[in-house]
């Protein structure tokens, strides 16, 4: 596979090759990798709670409660701040 940089990120890349004194190619494997298993993680959550919703082990909250607890969470920092 090749994978085409822009000029700006081949250069952020080789100068942090010579920072960390390892070679460009072995820094985008790695970043390419960890990047790849969390985006297989992610995937993996995100599939067990669906399964959850389905099956109805766990309950949902409708989007005006959840919008009313957080406009009420930041009133309540506001005031905190305000000192009221």
């Amino acid at each position: 596979m090749e994978v085409n940089l822009t000029p700006e990120l081949e250069k952020e890349l080789a100068d942090l090759a010579v920072l960390s004194g390892r070679p460009a190619d072995e820094l985008v494997r790695e970043a390419v990798s960890g990047f790849v298993d969390e985006i297989a993680e992610t995937r993996r959550m995100l599939d067990r709670r669906y399964d959850e919703i389905e099956s109805g082990s766990v309950k949902l909250i409708p989007g005006d409660k959840v919008e009313a607890h957080f406009r009420e969470k930041s009133a309540a920092a506001r005031r905190a701040q305000s000192g009221a």
